[in-house]
């Protein structure tokens, strides 16, 4: 509920074919930035996003974090950040593809042990050249 209480239009939802197939959660927090030195920001924080495997690859986890971006920008946020688990190479690339920097390398983020790239883009979001959204 903290987290939905953050920012409720950056918790989003994604229904196809009548049932839940993804959603994206996320909060706002305010600390230093990751992109710009020495600077206290409003940042957007992506907690937690995920797409049903029958329903990757379709754009949807794009769509989520576009919409919540977008969201987190209405809420002040100056940019928006997330963790994503090193070895998930498709998911780097999306964020990659989608103008996020990796920032630095988060040493056993995860409960397994496996570390986590912090990755950040700023806002308002403007898609990369050849970037559709």
């Amino acid at each position: 509920m903290e987290v939905y209480k953050s920012c409720p239009e950056a918790f989003i939802v994604a229904e196809r074919e009548n049932r839940v197939v993804g959603y994206i959660m996320c909060r706002l927090e305010f600390g230093f930035s990751d992109l710009r030195r020495f600077r206290m920001v409003r940042k957007g924080h992506v907690v937690s996003v995920a797409v049903m495997p029958d329903f990757r690859r379709r754009g949807i986890g794009r769509e989520l974090v576009v919409s919540a971006m977008k969201a987190l920008e209405l809420h002040g946020g100056e940019e928006c950040f997330l963790e994503v688990r090193t070895a998930n190479e498709e998911a780097v690339k999306l964020y990659k593809d989608m103008g996020f920097d990796t920032v630095r390398t988060v040493s056993h983020y995860y409960h397994d042990g496996a570390d986590a790239f912090l990755m950040s883009v700023r806002l308002p979001y403007t898609a990369p050249p050849g970037v559709a959204l």
